[in-house]
């Protein structure tokens, strides 16, 4: 059996690939750095003897994610993990927006586009679509990342209800981690501002929801708990604490 990660070359793409591996699974690995991928193909094909296919694709371009779907086919892997993904700390009006549709077309559009792909070609199977905690609310200094994966999360959390509701063998499951100390803070150009989780951590929980088929996985007893109280709290609290949060960044 074969899974597919996404953003596989560090982080919590990387930790899940390990975790996988070690109950035995077949990879199909994806991310931009090649050398990162090969590095950990010898890694998991040495300790446990699994078959690891490497792929280096920009999924922030489309069609890339098309002929990524087309290439696994031969392989048929059972669980995908849309992994890949990442942010941009600071003001709106900031950001070029190049950098933002980059960004929307890895976050949003890569995850659609793969999620659509292996839901119509999985006779059956589990697909992990990867978001937030940022996805539960609006963050100022954090606007267009929190958007996306809010998209991600109310995308998967939806087709899950469908493809139950239509009695079929696939799950869509939505992970929403908080903080974890990963690459992120660097590519965001940030640093952390909150106390954060490992990503090995992190990929635990994960590997283990998916698993136990959680349709939204919650990393940490505070990151439930923030989420129970956040539907409390009026917009306007939450629109300042999370400026506040990001400010410090």
């Amino acid at each position: 059996m074969y899974a597919l990660i996404t953003g596989a070359s560090s982080g919590i793409g990387r930790e899940i690939a390990r975790l996988l591996a070690a109950r035995r699974v077949d990879l199909i690995l994806v991310a931009r750095r090649v050398e990162q991928l090969e590095e950990l193909k010898v890694e998991l094909g040495g300790a446990y003897g699994v078959n690891v296919v490497v792929k280096p694709v920009d999924l922030s371009i489309r069609d890339n994610c098309v002929k990524l779907h087309w290439e696994c086919l031969e392989y048929d892997p059972k669980i995908v993990v849309n992994n890949a993904g990442f942010g941009r700390v600071g003001t709106f009006a900031e950001h070029d927006l190049a950098g933002d549709l980059a960004m929307l077309d890895t976050n949003v559009a890569a995850v659609h586009i793969l999620t659509k792909l292996f839901v119509q070609s999985m006779g059956e199977g589990k697909i992990m679509n990867v978001a937030s905690m940022a996805g539960f609310l609006p963050t100022p200094l954090l606007a267009a990342y929190a958007a996306t994966k809010a998209y991600v999360h109310h995308l998967g959390t939806a087709i899950d209800y469908e493809l139950q509701k239509a009695k079929k063998p696939i799950r869509v499951l939505t992970l929403c981690p908080g903080p974890v100390h990963t690459e992120f803070g660097a590519v965001a150009g940030a640093r952390t501002a909150l106390p954060g989780m490992s990503a090995e951590r992190c990929a635990k929980i994960a590997v283990r929801g998916l698993y136990r088929n959680r349709r939204v996985i919650l990393p940490g007893f505070m990151m439930r708990l923030t989420r129970f109280f956040l539907r409390f709290l009026p917009l306007k609290a939450v629109l300042s604490t999370a400026y506040a949060i990001q400010k410090k960044k």
